[in-house]
């Protein structure tokens, strides 16, 4: 049975596990039997391929069985009760979730704003809902060329702003990386072709170079005595390229990570073990040595980098990394997801999990009553209160606009001198790592250093920046921070602030 390419997936399933998967892949036949998709295929052919995807990325029976489902309540096929009652409350939970997802349409200020709330309400009750979602939105990307012309761009835009960030920033490379791929393909198929021959190009010519060097490296691996490893070689991602060439003024020179090295071994000991033989046989380049081992990206990565020049002059980036740590970025937050199938979702607790729910904790909490101090993180919760004042269409398009750069941009993490990440928007500058922290900190800051250096607050931040707040009781906000303000947390703030101390200093005339 075809219902086996599901199961063959997933790791060590049990008798009923295996008996759970195979009552929703013949129920789904049965509900979409005749149904055609533009391609032309049978409808079930998608809900097929979601599972699949859901098995791949190591999901349990449940989550695996509202893939299939998933489209039965919306296309009429099956009512709510039936799945109930066949399927059980928590598949008919994510299904639903799912459903209610699939109606948001991303056009328009006032419906995007609807649609994101509704969006992280579903996902903050329960993220299975929103795995799903990316397992669906990613087949019909891989079938996006049978859709009409006029609605490819408008779908592939959507998935790059909205989709493919919210995978990357729950770090299942996997989904990002396909996604943003085949998204900027139909968005900017110009550029997106541009890149291509430049990775082929490039491919061509460093290939021979780094087949060699990892021949050094498993000689020199096995001579140290490290027996047990894996070596390959990744290339990066197309639309990862292209913003990347865009901050480098699109200089390919000055890109080190095209092609890439990774040494996969059994341990931490073993991963600096490693990075010292690297360094034994090529010469590191100064100021890339990288250590998200000892700390993280916030997204939970952890991995060795170093950038080496070989003898013969190449420039090669290696990744040293456990099998574990391999598959945390490739799976992300989606390697961490345990479940009990008779009980309730259960999350290990680590960087990842925690990291998340930093910035999607009971926000559903906020929508069904008014005691959204209670959520967190602040300023997830501080784009939420906003929507309160969104009166003009202006407001509403500024608001798309913040999410845009405060929810959904690239992230950098910088450092307190104490060690402590805050991630921020790629391009926030020193007062909104301020007001990150604290928005007493960044209301009474009087300077900053960053890697002990003396700066101006509007300094841009770089990753991995050791930022230091420096205070002063009469130190306060002036106008011009507005326009120095990269991210809305702070711009509230600051505009918070001096519209208070404006009525304070307004004196009532005397008559």
């Amino acid at each position: 049975m075809a219902s086996e390419e599901i199961i063959s997936l997933l790791d060590s399933p049990t008798q009923k596990d295996k008996e759970f998967i195979q009552k929703a892949y013949d129920f789904a036949i049965k509900a979409h039997e005749g149904q055609l998709r533009k391609s032309g295929e049978p409808y079930f052919n998608h809900v097929f391929e979601t599972a699949k995807i859901l098995a791949s990325l190591q999901m349990g029976p449940t989550t695996i069985v509202a893939g299939l489902l998933h489209d039965s309540i919306e296309d009429g096929v099956a009512t709510e009760d039936y799945i109930k009652k066949e399927f059980g409350d928590e598949v008919y939970f994510l299904v639903n979730g799912v459903t209610k997802l699939g109606k948001v349409k991303y056009r328009g200020a006032e419906r995007h704003i609807e649609s994101l709330r509704k969006f992280l309400v579903a996902v903050a009750q329960d993220i299975r809902v929103l795995i799903i979602k990316l397992a669906d939105r990613l087949h019909n990307m891989r079938t996006l060329q049978y859709i009409p012309l006029v609605k490819q761009k408008r779908i592939a835009l959507e998935t790059l702003e909205i989709y493919a960030p919210l995978a990357q920033r729950l770090s299942i490379r996997v989904l990002s990386r396909e996604l943003e791929d085949l998204s900027f393909k139909y968005v900017n198929p110009t550029e997106y072709q541009k890149i291509v021959n430049l990775l082929n190009s490039k491919e061509k010519e460093a290939l021979p170079e780094l087949n060699k060097f990892i021949k050094s490296v498993k000689k020199a691996l096995a001579t140290e005595g490290v027996i047990h490893f894996k070596t390959d070689y990744r290339q990066k991602g197309i639309y990862s390229l292209y913003r990347k060439m865009q901050r480098h003024e699109n200089d390919i020179n000055n890109i080190y990570d095209i092609l890439a090295v990774r040494i996969i071994v059994d341990t931490i000991s073993d991963c600096y073990k490693v990075l010292g033989i690297m360094h034994s046989i090529a010469r590191p380049i100064p100021r890339r040595i990288k250590d998200y081992i000892a700390l993280p990206k916030p997204n939970g990565y952890k991995s060795l980098h170093t950038n080496v020049l070989t003898k013969d002059g190449a420039t090669i980036e290696v990744q040293i990394r456990t099998k574990e740590m391999q598959q945390e970025s490739e799976f992300g937050i989606a390697s961490h997801l345990f479940y009990k199938e008779k009980g309730s979702i259960k999350q290990k607790e680590n960087s990842e999990t925690r990291w998340f729910k930093q910035f999607l904790p009971r926000i559903v909490n906020y929508f069904k009553t008014t005691n959204s101090h209670e959520a967190t993180p602040h300023w997830i919760n501080e784009l939420a209160e906003s929507q309160k004042n969104l009166k003009t269409e202006k407001d509403k398009n500024n608001f798309v606009e913040d999410l845009k750069v405060d929810f959904f941009n690239e992230r950098i993490f910088i450092l307190t001198p104490k060690g402590d990440v805050v991630d921020l928007p790629r391009g926030s500058c020193v007062i909104d790592f301020a007001f990150a922290i604290h928005s007493d900190i960044g209301a009474h800051m009087s300077g900053a250093k960053i890697n002990g250096k003396m700066v101006s607050i509007d300094t841009i931040l770089k990753n991995v920046d050791i930022v230091e707040i420096i205070t002063k009781e009469s130190s306060k906000p002036s106008a011009k921070w507005l326009e120095m303000a990269k991210t809305s947390m702070a711009k509230r703030h600051i505009a918070s602030y001096l519209e208070k101390n404006k009525s304070k200093n307004q004196i009532p005339r005397q008559k």
